[in-house]
């Protein structure tokens, strides 16, 4: 929630310990190993398992404000869109103040706007009363100060129990899309997306919709500076589903989830690609790598050559090595002819 103001977590990262894929030992930081470090900030399954951390901190923030929204409207998504439309004014507001974190959800009670503004409760009044979301819905009953930074860590890690639940293995499908103040979501599809969640089967009692607020000092950063790519990204959706049909996800669902992705591309121009946070695995999304990590996709592929060209650390949609050329064979292979070449030699 603090992202806004301080940067994401990677950005705090100073230096690590790594095990390689041949089982060396290394550093990595801005000094050491610099292009391992920087693939490891925003790509890092897919070259090392990192064992330390060595991060910068920020001083804690004082008082703070919680708020949470509830909006049911008689049961009819439909009657929720307008005010999505203005929650995305909202956020897209450049004077939007750094100190406010926002998070939209959709879900089969309803729609809740929640989040956190790190400030007095008389800052959070005055920026209630500029915003025609806040001035709807900003009843006393809807949200509390706290001054005090670990009860608010309580908080957090009170409602990460309640989603983690039990441990035990769960099936999910997911589908995420990055969002800019360029590919704002325009308000005919808004309300398309809502009907849908009126209309469709959903296969599962348990399917989300999260609009996650980023920007502010994420995005401060060059787009080149780590391998995370989407430093314009102003919020993420992240669309998912748990099975309950023993240990799988429905055909039904999976098609739910999938349609609220098209619903929205389909309020875009023929052939818009959307970038996807890596974080948020979907198997089958084409163009995995290249949406996951943008124009850094090309240095990355480098430098997984230079650290781990046997792919050790892999997954399906993990950075692969970058091709490379042996004398008396095919341009092309990534496994096996690419692994006699030295670290020394990039």
């Amino acid at each position: 929630p603090t992202s806004r103001q301080f940067g994401s977590a990677l950005d705090h990262v100073e230096a690590v310990t790594v095990v390689l894929a041949d089982g060396a030992i290394t550093r990595a930081s801005w000094t050491e190993n610099k292009d391992l470090f920087w693939a490891l900030k925003g790509a890092g399954a897919g070259f090392g398992i990192i064992t330390e951390f060595v991060v910068r901190t920020e001083p804690a923030p004082g008082s703070l404000v919680q708020y949470s929204f509830a909006l049911h409207h008689d049961d009819r998504y439909a009657d929720m869109a307008d005010e999505f439309k203005a929650w995305q004014r909202m956020i897209a507001d450049p004077a939007l103040p750094r100190k406010l974190a926002s998070q939209v959800v959709v879900n089969q009670l309803g729609m809740i706007v929640s989040g956190t503004y790190y400030g007095t409760q008389e800052e959070w009044e005055s920026l209630a009363a500029e915003h025609d979301f806040f001035r709807r819905h900003n009843r006393k009953d809807e949200y509390f100060v706290l001054n005090d930074w670990l009860g608010h860590m309580a908080h957090l890690a009170d409602e990460a129990v309640l989603l983690l639940g039990t441990g035990q293995p769960t099936p999910i499908y997911c589908k995420s899309l990055a969002f800019t103040n360029q590919t704002l979501i325009p308000d005919d599809t808004i309300h398309d997306l809502f009907k849908y969640f009126d209309d469709a089967h959903k296969g599962s009692p348990l399917w989300f919709a999260y609009f996650d607020l980023e920007g502010g000092a994420i995005n401060d950063v060059p787009p080149d500076a780590t391998a995370y790519a989407h430093r314009d990204a102003l919020f993420y959706m992240q669309s998912y589903v748990i099975g309950l049909d023993w240990g799988r996800v429905s055909p039904t669902s999976k098609n739910f989830i999938r349609g609220i992705a098209d619903t929205i591309q389909k309020g875009y121009p023929k052939g818009e690609e959307f970038g996807v946070y890596a974080g948020y695995v979907d198997p089958e999304l084409e163009n995995g790598q290249r949406r996951y990590w943008g124009k850094n996709l090309p240095r990355l592929e480098q430098v997984k050559l230079k650290y781990d060209p046997e792919d050790v650390f892999s997954n399906p949609q993990s950075v692969r090595p970058a091709a490379v050329k042996i004398e008396g064979m095919a341009e092309g292979r990534t496994h096996g002819a690419s692994a006699s070449v030295s670290h020394d030699e990039l």
